[in-house]
């Protein structure tokens, strides 16, 4: 029957896939619904603590972004970027993996990526260098950050689980990690391709007057965007509402009551955050709901809501033949649930929902929990299909040609600089957490 059970997972996520977007989380609740009626099974628990967290993460996100706060951490990204061109390969993914780690969502990389294109030809340097490893530094930064939902769901299973594990826990292990795997996936794309003076395929298409005045047309941020007068308050009050939540962190014993996770604690104090920016910029509630961040957010909250439900509803049917089937192996090569997770991951669009199914199937399976973190780098293999917004996002804007899907469509520009960058984060952060930093 497990196996039956998973073939319907599969073809609700490949039907998923399909469609896109919310459609996961909706086809997830279907699966609910037929596991339910038609095997008779009692429904698992959804993750009402993960999704409320993201719920309170994006609310605060969308909040900055509608005082215009985002739109100004671009701006800064862009002077920076454009201070030192010769850097770009270095300072794209620098830029916007830090963006991800202060917002929480990787949906913050979309208006510098015309920027890093735009430096990076008038710079005579192969766009694709920068925007591939950029967009990779941009989803990597997820399990980094101390308000996306990763390193929520790895608070909620540990509560869960009855284990002490704190933010500072996860990010001392997580933020060094992934951000010497984003360093390896830049020098990676380096020298990676021909320069565009020796690119064969592009000079030819340059011949084409009109490919020539496309391919070298100018864009900026700052052009484009006009920053709102409120953007300075927003985003000061942002920065000060995440500095909170690090040293609430940092002193949970002493400044939590007892029994208040740090969990629940995030929740509020970034409702909090939201609540501070709204009061201090006097913005319009409806600019709120109606900004990306908002949007994407809450496409993500059903997604987890659905597709986490059904797999919880399977993993804990069929708990005890999975730990049979697989705890061996595990006892004797516990990074191989990195792997597990990676694979997972390529199917599934989201990190925490592919944590929120993993997390809690590691912990039945007695895996030590600084192996578990050592591993989470690994819930990012998205980019093995080139079909995620921002990959999309990174082949529109290179107007050169040079960031594209291949011929067999696997041999596209992400797929490198996605395998270098995970695999290293996932090394460095399994021999960090297991013998530098042991808990």
């Amino acid at each position: 029957m497990f196996w039956l059970h998973l073939l319907l997972l599969l073809v609700i996520i490949f039907i998923g896939i399909r469609y896109g977007g919310v459609a996961f989380g909706l086809l997830g609740g279907l699966g609910v619904s037929i596991l339910v009626f038609v095997f008779g099974i009692a429904p698992g628990t959804p993750p009402v603590s993960v999704m409320l967290i993201i719920l309170a993460v994006v609310a605060a996100s969308a909040t900055l972004e509608a005082t215009g706060g985002l739109d100004l951490l671009v701006r800064y990204a862009e002077r920076l970027l454009r201070r030192y061109p010769h850097m770009i390969v270095y300072l794209g993914p620098f830029c916007t993996y830090s963006l991800t780690v202060l917002v929480g969502t990787g949906h913050s990389v979309y208006p510098l990526l015309p920027v890093i294109y735009d430096v990076a030809y008038k710079k005579g340097i192969r766009p694709e260098r920068p925007l591939a490893a950029s967009t990779i530094a941009s989803q990597m930064g997820i399990t980094g950050s101390p308000i996306a939902a990763a390193a929520a769901v790895v608070l909620a299973t540990a509560a869960d689980n009855q284990l002490n594990i704190g933010l500072i826990d996860v990010l001392k292990i997580t933020m060094p990690a992934t951000f010497i795997g984003v360093m390896v996936a830049a020098t990676f794309s380096l020298k990676r391709g021909q320069d565009l003076d020796k690119d064969q395929e592009f000079l030819k298409r340059m011949e084409d007057p009109d490919f020539r005045i496309e391919a070298s047309g100018a864009t900026s941020a700052s052009n484009t965007t006009e920053v709102k007068a409120t953007a300075g308050r927003g985003l000061l009050i942002f920065l000060l509402g995440i500095l909170g939540v690090i040293i609430l962190a940092l002193m949970s014993k002493t400044l939590l009551p007892q029994g208040v996770g740090m969990s629940v604690a995030i929740q509020f104090m970034m409702l909090s955050v939201g609540a501070v920016i709204l009061l201090c910029t006097n913005i319009k509630p409806k600019d709120i709901v109606h900004s990306s961040v908002f949007i994407a957010g809450m496409t993500a909250v059903i997604t987890i809501f659905g597709i986490a439900w059904l797999s919880d509803t399977i993993i804990g049917y069929h708990k005890e033949y999975l730990v049979g089937l697989v705890s061996g192996m595990v006892d004797l090569y516990p990074w191989t649930f990195a792997i597990a997770m990676f694979l997972v991951s390529i199917f599934l669009k989201s990190q925490a929902a592919v944590l929120t199914i993993m997390m809690p199937l590691g912990f039945s399976l007695g895996i030590s929990h600084d192996v578990l973190i050592g591993v989470l780098p690994s819930c990012y293999a998205y980019f093995f299909f080139p079909f995620y917004p921002s990959d999309l996002a990174a082949i529109s804007f290179d107007r050169s040609g040079t960031t594209k899907i291949g011929k067999y469509v696997f041999n596209h520009s992400f797929m490198l600089p996605g395998f270098t960058g995970v695999c290293s984060a996932t090394i460095i952060g399994y021999f960090l957490s297991t013998l530098i930093f042991p808990m």
